[in-house]
Parts: C-alpha cells; structure tokens; sequence
C-alpha cells in the first residue's frame, strides 16, 4: 500500500514538464480570454475555474496516482507561479503580457462601446461600479477603465466627487467631535 502512494511511475522530469505545460497554457488562454476573466467576479467565472482545473487534472498528473507526484506537480506549479510573479515585478514589460494593461472605458464622459463589448461589460457592470463611487449616472462619470485585475475603477465628475468628498470630511469631523466629547477611562 505504501509503494503505491509514493511510487512514480513517470519520472520526476515529466512530473515537471507536465504543470510547467499547463501552466503556460492556462496563463495563454486566460490572458487571451480577456482580463476580465482574471477576476472571480461571479458565479460563471467560478464554475469556468473548476471546469477547467477539472479539465487539466490529468494533464498535470498524468496516469500518476501517487502522493509524490501530486506534490512534485503542486510544487512545480506553487514555484513557477511565484518565479512569473517575481520577473513580473521587475520587469514592466514581463508585466504588461501577464497582468494586461488598463482598458478605458469611459474617457471625457463618454462611453467606450467598442472597449465595453471587447471586455464583455454591460451598462449594468458600469453602473454598478458607478454607484460604488457615489454617482447615480453614467452622466455622473468622468473616467473610468477596467484595470489588470478585471476590476472596474470609476472617477466621478468634479461637482459629484466634490460632495462626495465633502460628505467624508463631514463624518470624520463628525467622529472627532464624538471621540474627543466621550469620557475616557
């Protein structure tokens, strides 16, 4: 029992090259996929992840059931995903193909519908990031664009960021004024 859970049957090379695979295959298609796929922003970006962590499994592992070859594929996958992340660091160009550059969405106030479409957003995903920054419009929105974490960054008109900001400085004021009112002990 014990040799078959840690018995290889392939060598630990092709337990190597296996994930290394993979790995550049899954980070390929991601990225060609479109940034917003990065992001696990709802329930069918999550079931795509499992059905495709389901669709590799073998790949990775090959005809292999053993302990030791899990760990030698998790553990060439943990390091060659911390080596990308680290030349990704230092190099901005390494980061630009891994990570992906900000897409525009909005620029001046107006929509950009070809941008939108090529991201697969809606009005609704735009408002909804809008509201999140104190505008009830697109009207509202200046700026905004889909960063290299598939998250929607707005910047509110002037007069809309304005009170908001006003609004903040209120309530900080506000909870100064209680602090420094209430007795300490």
């Amino acid at each position: 029992m014990l040799h078959a859970m840690f018995h290889l049957d392939p060598s630990v090379l092709e337990k190597i090259l296996r994930p290394l695979a993979v790995y550049a295959f899954l980070l390929i298609a991601i990225r060609l996929g479109g940034q917003r796929e990065i992001g696990q922003n709802n329930a069918l970006q999550f079931v795509l992840l499992l059905s495709v962590a389901n669709a590799v499994q073998n790949g990775i592992i090959g005809v292999d059931n053993s302990l030791t070859g899990a760990a030698i594929g998790a553990i060439t996958l943990f390091m060659v995903h911390g080596l990308v992340e680290l030349v990704a660091s230092r190099n901005s160009r390494i980061h630009r193909v891994v990570y992906g550059r900000p897409v525009e969405l909005v620029v001046g106030g107006k929509v950009q519908v070809r941008s939108m479409r090529h991201q697969r957003l809606s009005t609704e995903d735009l408002l909804d990031a809008a509201a999140a920054q104190g505008a009830k419009s697109i009207a509202e929105i200046d700026r905004a664009f889909l960063n290299s974490k598939g998250e929607i960054v707005v910047v509110v008109n002037g007069e809309t960021e304005l009170a908001t900001q006003i609004a903040l400085l209120t309530s900080q004021v506000q909870a100064l004024i209680t602090k420094t009112n209430t007795p300490q002990s």
